[in-house]
C-alpha cells in the first residue's frame, strides 16, 4: 500500500481479511501516511454501528496525536449534524498543510458524508469499509469529492480470487490471511431448536465464567411467520425462562442512535451479560469478553452473513462458542449453507463455497445480486482458464502501450461481434 501511495497515479487497491484479521489497523497506518502529508482521509461505513465503532477506534488511538477524527452518520440530530459539518466544511477554507490547526483530518462517516453539503479541501485517501454494501454510485461519488483520490477497499467477507480479478479488474488485490497472536478457533455448532434449552444451559454456563453472550434474531419487530420471535419477544421469554438471574438487554437497528449507543456501552463494561440483537451487530463490534453466540433460525440467513457474526466471538484468548439453531424443515441450500459452516471457519473457503451455491451476483454492475451475465464460463469451473485469459489480456495491453500498435479497432469488433462491455 505504501509502495502505491508513492507512485504518480492513484491506487485502487481490494484489502481482503478475515473478521479480526487486522483489517482496520492497515487502514489507519495507510491513513496517517496521507495525514502527515497534510491530506484529508475519509473512511466510509456501511452502518452506522461500523462508523461509531470505527469513529471510537480511530479517535483512542489518535488521542495523543495532532490529528483530530469527526463522525458523521444520517441520524444524528439536527444540532450534531450542524457541529459536525460545521467542522467539515471549514476545511475548505483552510490550508491543510497546516496541520496544527485543531480542524478535521479524517472523517468516520456513513452515508451521511455523501451529501452535497460535505465538502473537502485536500481529499487524497478513500478507505470504503465492507465495500459490498455500496453501490458502484456511492462508491463513484465518494471518489468524486477529491482530486483522483487514493482508494483502498476492504473486507471480511473474502471475494473468491477468480472472482475479484474478473469482477475488480481495476483493483490491485492484497489479502490478509491470517489472525492475529492467540486467537482460537471458535467452536461451531449446528443444531436443531427442539434443543434450545439445553443449548441456552450451555450459555448461563459460560455466564457463570464471567463471560458475556450474543443471542441473534432474524427480526426487530413481530414478523409475519408465526414461529418466529422479534428480538424484543425472544428477549422477554430468555428472561423469563434461562437467564432469570441475569441481565438481558435488547438492541437492533431501528433504535435512536443515543438508546442503542447507551446498551452497547452498557454490554461493553460487562454490565449487560445478554444481549439480544438483529443482524446490527454483525460488524464493527469488538467485546472480547464475549465468547458465545446463539444464532435463532439460521436457516434465514446468508453464508457470508452467517460467517460474519460468528466473527464477534473469539476475539480474545478464551475458548468462544458459536450456535447456529435452525428449524426444520431445511432448504437444500441452507442444509449446504449449515454444513459449511460447521467445516470451517476459514473466511476464504467459506466465500469459495458460498459462490458454489448461491453464485457471485453481477458484483462489477448495479445489481448485485443473481448470476453475472457471461455467455461463456462459469467464474467456479473455469477458474484457470479465466486468470490466464486475464494475464494475457494485461500482456497484450503492456505490449500495445510498449509499441505502436493501436488495437482499440481490433477490439470494438470483438466487443460488436460478442456484445462484449465496451471498450474505453
Amino acid at each position: 500500500i505504501f509502495g502505491d501511495l508513492k507512485q504518480s497515479r492513484p491506487m485502487n487497491r481490494l484489502l481482503q481479511g478475515d473478521v479480526g484479521s487486522g483489517k482496520t489497523i492497515v487502514a489507519l497506518l495507510t491513513a496517517l501516511v496521507v495525514m502527515e502529508n497534510g491530506f484529508q482521509v475519509v473512511l466510509l461505513s456501511p452502518t452506522e454501528l461500523l462508523a461509531e465503532q470505527h469513529y471510537r477506534t480511530t479517535a483512542g488511538m489518535l488521542k495523543e496525536s495532532r490529528f483530530n477524527v469527526g463522525l458523521l452518520t444520517g441520524s444524528m440530530s439536527s444540532k450534531l449534524r450542524r457541529e459536525a459539518l460545521a467542522k467539515l466544511e471549514v476545511l475548505s477554507k483552510l490550508d491543510l498543510h497546516s496541520i496544527e490547526t485543531g480542524e478535521i483530518q479524517i472523517a468516520v462517516g456513513t452515508h451521511a458524508l455523501l451529501g452535497e453539503n460535505v465538502k473537502f479541501r485536500h481529499l487524497s485517501l478513500v478507505i470504503i469499509d465492507e465495500q459490498h454494501r455500496f453501490g458502484v454510485q456511492q462508491r463513484s461519488l465518494i471518489r468524486s469529492k477529491g482530486i483522483t483520490p487514493d482508494v483502498l477497499v476492504m473486507t471480511a467477507t473474502p471475494i473468491p480470487r477468480t472472482l475479484a480479478m474478473t469482477a475488480y479488474g481495476d483493483l490491485d488485490i492484497s489479502e490478509i490471511r491470517e489472525l492475529p497472536p492467540g486467537r482460537q478457533k471458535v467452536s461451531t455448532s449446528v443444531i436443531s431448536d427442539v434443543c434450545r434449552d439445553d443449548v441456552y444451559a450451555g450459555v448461563d454456563k459460560e455466564l457463570e465464567n464471567g463471560r458475556q453472550a450474543f443471542v441473534v434474531c432474524p427480526f426487530a419487530e413481530d414478523s409475519m411467520f408465526d414461529d418466529l420471535q422479534s428480538t424484543s419477544e425472544m428477549a422477554e421469554h430468555l428472561r423469563r425462562t434461562s437467564f432469570s438471574e441475569r441481565s438481558v438487554a435488547v438492541v437492533h437497528g431501528q433504535m435512536p442512535m443515543a438508546k442503542r449507543n447507551s446498551i452497547m456501552e452498557a454490554f461493553r463494561a460487562r454490565e449487560i451479560d445478554v444481549l439480544v440483537a438483529t443482524t446490527v451487530i454483525e460488524v464493527g463490534l469488538d467485546v472480547p469478553s464475549a465468547s458465545v453466540m446463539v444464532v435463532e433460525h439460521s436457516q434465514r440467513f446468508g453464508l457470508a452473513q452467517l460467517h460474519q457474526l460468528r466473527g464477534r466471538v473469539g476475539r480474545s484468548g478464551n475458548k468462544s462458542h458459536c450456535i447456529f439453531l435452525f428449524h426444520e424443515p431445511l432448504t437444500e441450500h441452507a442444509c449446504k449453507r449449515l454444513e459449511t459452516l460447521e467445516a470451517t471457519a476459514d473466511g476464504f473457503e467459506v466465500a469459495r463455497r458460498d459462490l458454489e451455491i448461491r453464485g457471485p451476483g453481477d458484483f462489477g454492475g448495479d445489481r448485485q445480486s443473481g448470476m453475472p451475465c457471461f455467455r461463456v464460463g462459469d467464474l467456479v469451473r473455469d477458474h484457470t482458464i479465466m486468470e490466464d485469459a486475464r494475464q494475457s489480456a494485461r500482456k497484450c495491453l503492456d505490449e500495445e502501450f510498449a509499441s505502436d500498435v493501436d488495437m482499440s479497432d481490433e477490439l470494438t469488433a470483438w466487443q460488436k461481434r460478442y456484445g462484449l462491455s465496451g471498450v474505453g
